[in-house]
């Protein structure tokens, strides 16, 4: 390969993984992370969402879906790197570091697919890959909604794992 050949094709993947690290088309300005915040990486989850079948905290004679916890794994590049899981709480594999958040912000992922979301990002005490986030946004959600099995008191404590996938895109300060 020549070196103008090899110059152009370095372009090439330079643009495409700038590309890809931009924000997700789509969203509403709510769910947009601080002006001073800048996108550090992107993560696939693919698992499950955990639901139980419990008493109605609205009514006590009846029975309701309760989300329990997420439970994924993330990848990048098509390796799996983490993992994600109650918290929530995003954990690095390699690193030991991780993120947890807190929903700041949510929109609707469209029929049948969980909300998307902005979250809050504190990070674990570990260094990392996690270490200094600040902001995580769920998006690209498909599945992972309350599951439409009945559920009543012969159903209770009872969970179902609902597939889901999303993207999750990371933010640390500027």
């Amino acid at each position: 390969m020549n070196k103008k050949s090899l110059t152009a094709l370095l372009s090439l993947a330079t643009f495409a993984a700038s590309a890809a690290m931009t924000e997700p088309p789509g969203l509403n300005e709510k769910l947009r992370p601080a002006a001073d915040e800048q996108l550090a990486f992107v993560l696939a989850a693919e698992g499950v969402q955990v639901y139980a079948c419990k008493p109605s905290p609205k009514d006590p004679y009846a029975y309701a879906w309760a989300f329990v916890a997420p439970e994924a794994a993330l990848s990048e590049g098509g390796s799996i790197v983490g993992r994600h899981y109650a918290g929530p709480t995003w954990e690095s594999s390699s690193d030991g570091s991780s993120v947890k958040g807190t929903v700041r912000e949510r929109q609707d992922g469209g029929h049948g697919n969980i909300p998307l979301l902005l979250l809050g990002g504190t990070a674990g005490p570990k260094d990392g890959k996690f270490a200094g986030v600040t902001s995580v946004q769920r998006v690209a959600t498909r599945g992972g909604v309350e599951p439409a099995d009945k559920c009543d008191a012969s159903n209770a404590g009872k969970e179902l794992r609902v597939p889901y996938t999303a993207d999750y895109y990371f933010y640390k300060r500027k």
